[in-house]
This record gives structure tokens, C-alpha cells and sequence, in this order.
């Protein structure tokens, strides 16, 4: 059998389809440029490897569950003066916390952009090549519940163990319910100086005895979160209620 016939099919077994794809189009051109066959094989090594980053990130980014459309390009740093934009920034490389399961809290009143800030670092993480899922709080608990009952708990959280960065949206909304609480304390636990959270409140430390049916485990999970903890407070008037103010001032024209 001729390369020219052999060759596809050793690409196919082997499971290299970018290579397969391009290898005749890269001959004619190695061959029209003098390209030696290292140079070739290199070239080709190249493609298939830039496809199958891309096809990770993509992976990566739908498991992620990130809400669309919140990057960091598309947030407004001059509407929160509070925030610091260099220290985000420096934030979403993950180097500096991510590897070494450091956690990220973000305070801040209803309708301030602390979602869109999280998600925004988030999908800056990926990028990097961490590994982040995005989940309400209350949503998490229910299905940590539920593994409870079918006593299959650490099955369940081993799962959240792949990830390297978990963020908790909306942790405030929690129900100080013993069973919720002791699961979230657990969750925290687990995961520290082990594995990195994102956590979105507009509750302050001193208020989680709302959150948590127990204050000393309330305690327990600030200690642990602001251990190796970074805190961002997020000063500034509702989007929401701006977006609400401009259409009343535009029909009132």
C-alpha cells in the first residue's frame, strides 16, 4: 500500500483528525516553501495540538455553566469606584490563589455587579486552564441534600473536587435549615486550602448568623473562607435601579 494511502489511516487509528484533515494540504505547501520533514511534522504536531486546546476550553466553558455575556470587557469599573480594577485583574490569572486553594469574596449590595464580576473572573480562569463551575448556593444544597439521603455524599462532592475553582452565587439566600448549613459548612471544609471558592454575598461576616442555624459553625466557615482569603466590597448604587431611573426619565420626555 502506498504512504499516501497508509498514512490517513494510521492518523484515524491513532486519533488525530486535525492531522488527518491537513496533512495533504500541508505537503504541497512544505513542499512549495522547501519546509524540511521535521519542519512538516512539527507544523502539523502544532495544528493538532491548537485544536484540541480549543476544543478543551470549549468543553471546559459549557461544563462551566457560566451565565453569558458577563465578561470583564463588558464590565463597568466606573460605575463601582470601590473596586479596584488593577487588583481584579490580577485576580483573574489564577496563578496567584487558584493553584494554592485560596478563596475570593465578594460583597456588595443587590444589583452592584457582583455576578458579572464573579463570572467574569471566572471565565478568565478557564481561559487559563482551571477547571470552574458556576452554581447558585441554594441550588448546590439541594442537590447536596439529596446525595445525602441516597448516601451517596461523597460521591457528590468528590465530583465538585475536579474543579478547581467553585463559585457560590448568591450565598446569602440560603435557609438558616440545620440540614443546609452543616452541608455548606461541610462543602467548605472540604474544599480548604485544597481547592478555591468564589463566593457572592450582600450579607457581611456579621450577619451570617443569619445564614447559619449555628453560630459557631457561622464562625467556623468565615475563619476558614478569610483564611487564605481575598475580600472585594463593592460600593455603589443598583444597576437596576439606574436602568429603572433612565427609562422613567426617557417616558417622562
Amino acid at each position: 500500500m502506498k504512504d499516501g494511502a497508509t498514512l490517513p489511516l494510521l492518523l484515524k487509528e491513532l486519533r488525530l483528525p486535525t492531522m488527518l484533515q491537513l496533512w495533504e494540504e500541508l505537503v504541497q505547501k512544505s513542499m512549495d516553501n522547501g519546509w524540511s520533514h521535521v519542519r512538516y511534522l512539527a507544523t502539523l504536531c502544532d495544528y493538532e495540538l491548537a485544536e484540541r486546546q480549543r476544543r478543551k476550553l470549549s468543553r471546559h466553558m459549557a461544563q462551566s455553566r457560566l451565565p453569558p455575556c458577563k465578561s470583564l470587557e463588558t464590565y463597568d469599573f466606573d460605575l463601582v469606584p470601590s473596586l479596584n480594577k488593577a487588583q481584579v485583574m490580577a485576580l483573574s490569572n489564577g496563578d496567584l490563589w487558584v493553584k494554592d486553594g485560596k478563596n475570593l469574596l465578594i460583597f456588595g449590595p443587590s444589583g452592584v455587579g457582583k455576578t458579572h464580576l464573579a463570572v467574569g473572573i471566572g471565565e478568565k480562569l478557564i481561559q487559563s486552564g482551571y477547571r470552574v463551575l458556576f452554581i447558585r448556593t441554594t441550588e448546590l444544597l439541594q442537590k447536596l441534600q439529596a446525595s445525602k439521603r441516597d448516601f451517596s455524599l461523597p460521591a457528590e462532592l468528590a465530583k465538585l473536587e475536579k474543579y478547581d475553582c467553585l463559585i457560590l452565587d448568591d450565598f446569602g439566600y440560603v435557609k438558616k435549615d440545620g440540614m443546609e448549613t452543616s452541608l455548606l459548612f461541610e462543602l467548605i471544609s472540604e474544599r480548604y486550602e485544597n481547592r478555591s471558592l468564589i463566593i457572592t454575598c450582600n450579607q457581611p461576616f456579621p450577619e451570617w448568623d443569619q445564614i447559619f442555624e449555628d453560630n459557631r459553625m457561622a464562625i467556623a466557615a468565615v475563619d476558614r473562607l478569610v483564611h487564605h482569603g481575598t475580600i472585594l466590597q463593592l460600593s455603589a448604587e443598583s444597576y437596576r435601579k439606574k436602568e429603572a431611573k433612565a427609562r422613567m426619565e426617557n417616558e417622562n420626555k
